[in-house]
C-alpha cells in the first residue's frame, strides 16, 4: 500500500498545529502541572533556571516552525515509504 505524500503531509502538520495550540494553552492555564510533566520527561534537567509562564511573544513563530518543519518531515516520511514498499 503506498501513502499519498501530500495528504500524510498535510494531516501530519495538522495534528502538530493542534497538539502545540493545546499544549500551549496547557502551559497557560496549569502552569506548576506543566512543569512537573516536563520535568519528568526531561530526566535529570533543572527547569526552575529557564521556567517562565509569562506569555511568549514567539507563540507564532514556534507554531509556524513546527507545522512547516512536520509537514516537510511528514512528506519526507511518506516519500521514503513509498519508494521502501516498490
Amino acid at each position: 500500500m503506498k501513502l499519498k505524500v501530500t495528504a500524510w503531509a498535510n494531516a501530519s502538520a495538522i495534528v502538530t498545529g493542534v497538539v502545540y495550540l493545546v499544549c500551549s494553552f496547557g502551559v497557560s492555564a496549569f502552569p506548576a502541572f506543566s512543569k512537573s510533566l516536563a520535568q519528568s520527561w526531561f530526566h535529570g534537567f533543572d527547569f526552575n533556571t529557564i521556567w517562565n509562564v509569562a506569555p511568549r511573544g514567539n507563540f507564532v513563530l514556534g507554531l509556524i516552525s513546527a507545522v512547516v518543519g512536520t509537514w516537510l518531515v511528514g512528506w519526507a516520511f511518506a516519500w521514503t515509504y513509498n519508494k521502501l514498499v516498490k
